[in-house]
């Protein structure tokens, strides 16, 4: 099962939010960081996750922390 699926199943009301910001952004902004945006903004407690995984090249390896 692959990340977009897992959150969707685990947090529905999250990646609804992060699907209509998606769209609202012309899809311009991945699903990704629109559902770590949503998440962090309305579950301010896992804002220190928000930096996770996000880099500037899309074919870097993941940061380890």
């Amino acid at each position: 099962m692959n990340l977009t699926a897992l959150r969707f199943l685990l947090s529905p009301i999250t990646s609804w939010r992060a699907i209509r910001m998606v769209r609202s952004s012309g899809w311009t902004l991945s699903f990704d960081a629109a559902w770590r945006a949503t998440r962090t903004a309305t579950c301010p407690d896992e804002r220190v996750y928000q930096s996770r995984g996000h880099t500037s090249d899309p074919s870097a390896p993941p940061r380890m922390h």
